[in-house]
């Protein structure tokens, strides 16, 4: 099973918007923002694949589409 470009997209952009919220946490607490980092680093890490994997790339404008996409996948 491979992992379509589009899925790779959205997971990385849940994962980088997940990453706020620890590192900013972790500002705050003025602990080592670890978590927080790893989350960040893998959403770019699987944003950047999934941009490089897709023939062309993506523009701005296809992003909505491609994240209704990937949910109506998931759901059904």
């Amino acid at each position: 099973m491979t992992l379509d470009p589009k899925t790779a997209l959205v997971m990385g952009m849940l994962l980088v918007v997940l990453s706020l919220p620890a590192l900013i946490s972790a500002w705050t607490d003025r602990r080592a923002p670890v978590v927080g980092t790893i989350l960040l680093f893998g959403g770019c890490a699987l944003g950047t694949w999934a941009w490089r994997a897709q023939e062309g790339g993506f523009r701005l404008d296809q992003i909505p589409d491609i994240v209704y996409g990937v949910i109506g996948q998931v759901i059904g």
